[in-house]
């Protein structure tokens, strides 16, 4: 049984779609990138009171 020849339109959708999957990878290594940043400068696991010089909030004891 012989394959039959691919259609036109397979083509423009294989464009298309690879387009689409590139940008959407593009989206994910930015955000990643972004993430791996805010992590090694401590910007999420330090508290903004626990900070070297930062005075406590007020009506709280420190």
């Amino acid at each position: 049984m012989a394959l039959r020849p691919e259609h036109e339109i397979h083509t423009r959708r294989f464009g298309r779609n690879l387009g689409v999957g590139l940008t959407l990878g593009a989206f994910i290594l930015i955000v990643f990138a972004m993430t791996v940043v805010k992590v090694t400068q401590g910007g999420i696991l330090q508290a903004p009171a626990a900070q070297a010089g930062a005075e406590p909030a007020k009506g709280t004891t420190p």
